[in-house]
């Protein structure tokens, strides 16, 4: 029987249904993410160019806003990530008794801690533009939420801390104890014994083939399976090479993403001054490379 008509194994339509909710979830939360960072920053130094007060105020209410709006938008998001990727989790600990990339998962909560304390700080500065556009009262009032804001944010900064070590640290224990994973017990290459590690693979006859040297071979009738092997060989680099340029595709939009939110930020830090046309170009390039990666 050929390799391309096995029935999928138990549980591995499950699994692949469960990823691809996962990858979806992760894909929305990076968005909202990298547009939690991106959108205030450009509005907030666009704010800090303008000429009047009357020219600030709407670069004001819309930073506002859009801080606002950050915050249930990553919790949300990120909710959702991490219930599906706790189920896919769940689901392979199941069928293969072990879990992908821990030590990835615990640097992607860091890096995801990291982008909320950007997003915060980045809220932090919404009521100096108030003030600069003539509203002291209101700068007053988000002046008091912003220190309250503060203070919870420390005490969550303490408890993720105190998460993530402990997190991390079960981790390498759990790496320390059960020593090289035995990977996907599924994968052809995994069933070599052990103990024969240079045992070469027995090939299965083909059906319509000799089943002995001596077998007589009737005209016309050998050159369709070595035929079909060879075109077979041929096709499997074509196959590899459209698999390597799909999976790198969305590294390359989100790395492209990545530098442009660090470059508003670069911006919004005086780090360096682009112009209004190069705000708006980094805006479009990071919403734009994050929505379209395809993954």
């Amino acid at each position: 029987m050929l390799s391309t008509e096995i029935s999928p194994l138990p549980g591995a339509r499950v699994v692949t249904g469960l990823r691809t909710h996962a990858r979806a979830a992760r894909r929305l939360a990076l968005i909202a993410l990298s547009g939690s960072i991106a959108l205030p920053a450009s509005v907030q130094m666009l704010a800090e160019r303008a000429a009047t007060r009357e020219e600030t105020l709407p670069y004001a209410i819309a930073a506002l806003l859009l801080s606002l709006a950050s915050v249930p938008a990553l919790a949300a998001t990120q909710a959702v990530w991490g219930v599906r990727m706790r189920r896919v989790r769940r689901r392979e600990l199941e069928l293969y008794a072990v879990t992908a990339a821990p030590l990835t998962r615990a640097l992607s909560r860091l890096g995801v801690a990291a982008c909320w304390a950007v997003t915060l700080l980045l809220g932090y500065t919404v009521p100096r533009l108030f003030r600069e556009s003539g509203l002291y009262g209101t700068a007053d009032t988000l002046t008091r939420a912003v220190e309250l804001l503060t203070l919870a944010g420390y005490v969550a900064a303490v408890f993720f801390a105190t998460w993530w070590a402990r997190g991390a640290l079960s981790t390498l224990a759990g790496i320390a104890r059960s020593g090289h994973s035995p990977g996907d017990p599924w994968d052809p290459d995994n069933a070599r014994h052990p103990a024969e590690p240079n045992q070469p693979r027995t090939q299965t006859p083909h059906p319509g083939g000799p089943t002995t040297p001596d077998a007589p071979t009737l005209p016309f009738t050998t050159p369709t399976p070595t035929a079909t092997a060879s075109a077979t060989e041929r096709a499997k680099p074509y196959r590899m090479k459209a698999t390597i340029r799909t999976a790198r595709r969305p590294a390359i939009t989100w790395t492209v993403t990545i530098l442009a939110v660090i470059a508003l930020l670069g911006g919004r830090a005086h780090l360096w001054e682009p112009a209004a046309l190069t705000v708006g170009a980094l805006l479009l390039t990071a919403l734009v490379c994050g929505v379209v990666t395809g993954e």
